[in-house]
């Protein structure tokens, strides 16, 4: 049996992702693959509970290392007891977010040395990158206006101001620029079909009949 795929999405608040994973998981089901679908942070039921620290609102205020500290934390337990396992297992690993998250939220975002998130990655998971990851792209004002809409409370990261999401954003793109070969842009202002479509065409070379046997 052959290693699964770990496949990840990207991108600001109210890019699509969620909706983008369900397409993703229904197409790659229909080509006879097994898939699993998780996020992070979170993903187990104890890096849930370690979500839930880094994205509620709280009295207690949590300084930007400690929130990086958390998501690696919860990396490292949701790679050892789901994402590793579902790929040795041959599974198809869609993510919501990964290390690329942490880079353009903590990193830019939060102003986190990225070579302190560079040493964590490599002490977390310097054996294991996506395979692809796709960004969904759009402008901060439209992905900010869709996640407000979204009928569920939001988070700390909602509550930040534009400026910050421009931060992420652009941090998204330089990562994009840098490292093409892995990360795949995906122009997020379209409507979901198409965005699956944009997807799809961005993981062809990974589906089984594309691979050299």
């Amino acid at each position: 049996m052959s290693a699964g795929k770990f496949i990840t999405l990207e991108g600001i608040e109210g890019a699509g992702k969620s909706t983008l994973a369900r397409a993703l998981e229904a197409a790659l089901r229909s080509r006879g693959l097994s898939v699993v679908l998780t996020r992070e942070p979170g993903g187990t039921p104890l890096a849930e509970r370690l979500r839930a620290i880094a994205l509620e609102r709280g009295s207690e205020h949590i300084s930007a290392h400690a929130e990086t500290l958390i998501m690696f934390a919860a990396r490292a337990i949701h790679l050892e007891n789901l994402i590793r396992p579902a790929l040795a297992s041959g599974s198809w690993v869609i993510c919501d977010r990964f290390t690329d998250a942490t880079r353009a939220y903590q990193g830019a975002g939060r102003g986190v040395d990225m070579a302190f998130i560079d040493r964590l990655a490599a002490g977390v998971h310097a054996d294991l990158w996506p395979h692809r990851t796709l960004l969904l792209e759009l402008p901060v004002q439209q992905g900010l206006k869709r996640a407000r809409q979204r009928a569920e409370a939001g988070d700390r990261f909602e509550d930040e101001d534009v400026r910050f999401f421009e931060r992420v954003r652009e941090c998204y793109r330089s990562l994009a620029l840098s490292d093409s070969a892995r990360i795949r842009i995906v122009d997020a202002t379209q409507g979901p079909q198409r965005v699956a479509e944009q997807a799809l065409a961005a993981l062809a070379d990974l589906l089984p009949d594309n691979r050299d046997e």
